[in-house]
């Protein structure tokens, strides 16, 4: 279970870094109140958006810096809009000092893949991993538009069968891969 961070504070100039950006709380609600299938296991992305968003299901948070948000290498800004739709426009353009989406999509698939282990694992993460790992799983419909347009939270499931991975969540239409 692949689960977008619920409602966050919006980043800013001089506010809490990607580690420490907590949910509003609007977002403490929404977490509190998402219904999963009991999981044997919970991982996170280090940063508090995400772990707050999978913690009140009642197991240990174990958190994976390969589940963080793409490091686009853009400073906070009011017209990231446009250079996020020029990354995918180009996913193998990376800024300065950032990842390019192709390697966040390779990232996204690696640490995904490492997780499935049989079990139910719920995976707590950011919008612009999750659609990079639902790209890299094959869904075709997955792109700027799609990606800002995701709610949060959003929860995405992906089953492994024979290797394979089906996906299935908002805005998918069933199982999309």
């Amino acid at each position: 279970m692949l689960v977008r961070h619920a409602e966050s504070e919006i980043p800013r100039p001089g506010g809490p870094d990607e580690y420490h950006r907590p949910l509003t709380a609007t977002g403490l609600a929404q977490a509190a109140s998402l219904v999963l299938p009991r999981p044997t296991r919970v991982v996170s992305s280090p940063y508090l958006r995400a772990v707050q968003t999978v913690a009140p299901l009642g197991l240990p948070v174990d958190t994976v810096h390969e589940l963080r948000e793409w490091d686009s290498g853009l400073q906070p800004s009011p017209d990231y809009a446009r250079h996020y739709a020029a990354s995918w426009a180009d996913p193998e353009m990376a800024r300065p000092g950032g990842e390019s989406l192709a390697q966040l999509t390779s990232r996204a698939v690696a640490a995904l893949t490492a997780l499935a282990d049989g079990g139910v694992v719920v995976v707590g993460s950011h919008g612009t991993f999750v659609a990079r790992a639902l790209a890299g799983f094959g869904v075709s419909t997955v792109d700027w538009p799609f990606s800002a347009a995701m709610p949060m939270p959003a929860v995405y499931r992906i089953r492994f069968s024979a290797g394979h991975p089906h996906v299935s969540g908002p805005g998918l239409g069933g199982d999309a891969a």
